[in-house]
């Protein structure tokens, strides 16, 4: 069973419909106990990170994340839901995010771009990730759709398994172990993102990496 953490901060519908689509058995929960009961969870956000983090803490489920974590359960992190891995964030100066993950989220320095980011995005896939986790099957150069105007910024470079370029080099996605997570919306990037999800959902099973 794959759970959609609901705590009033993200896409629900349209991830759920994206998950159902490819058969997975997927349901949306605000419940601690369908949490720890879960074979993967998905980690939605929108909007600001600190909006983000309020809304997550006030949900009372950060330990049962925390927990899944620790069991090395795959966890798949969506827009905003990268970004609250991190420690913290420019936007949001003061908040504390989960701290899953070392490095810091910053605005993006695009200063002959329009912030947000918005639109589609052909995506760099860094060599050590094209044939594993959430890229196996996507071609280099793919397009992706995001909305965002800040990125995160990992200590560790070898964590980044995706980029793209808007006025800077952009990190679109990141894996570490059993956490992966995407800057860009998968349900609203197509066939490559119903790819991706694909990944996600074989993720630890027979014959995936």
């Amino acid at each position: 069973m794959i759970t959609i953490i609901n705590y009033g901060a993200g896409n629900l519908f349209s991830v759920e419909k994206a998950f159902a689509a490819l058969g997975a058995k997927v349901r949306v929960s605000g419940k601690a106990d369908d949490i720890l009961a879960s074979d993967k969870i998905v980690l939605p956000g929108v909007g600001a990170f600190g909006d983000c983090m309020k809304q997550l803490k006030a949900s009372g489920l950060i330990p049962a994340i925390r927990e899944c974590v620790d069991r090395k359960m795959p966890l798949l992190g969506v827009c905003v839901g990268l970004q609250i891995l991190f420690a913290g964030s420019e936007e949001s100066s003061g908040v504390e995010g989960l701290g899953f993950l070392d490095g810091c989220v910053r605005k993006i320095s695009a200063p002959h771009e329009k912030i947000p980011h918005m639109g589609w995005n052909a995506l760099d896939i860094a060599q050590a990730h094209r044939d594993n986790g959430l890229f196996v099957g996507v071609p280099q150069g793919s397009y992706v759709y995001f909305v965002h105007s800040y990125h995160a910024v990992p200590e560790d470079k070898d964590i980044v398994s995706s980029t793209c370029f808007y006025g800077e080099e952009i990190t679109a996605s990141i894996s570490a172990e059993n956490i992966m997570a995407t800057q860009f919306h998968p349900e609203k990037s197509g066939d490559i993102g119903l790819n991706i999800i694909q990944n996600f959902i074989c993720h630890g099973q027979e014959g995936s990496r």
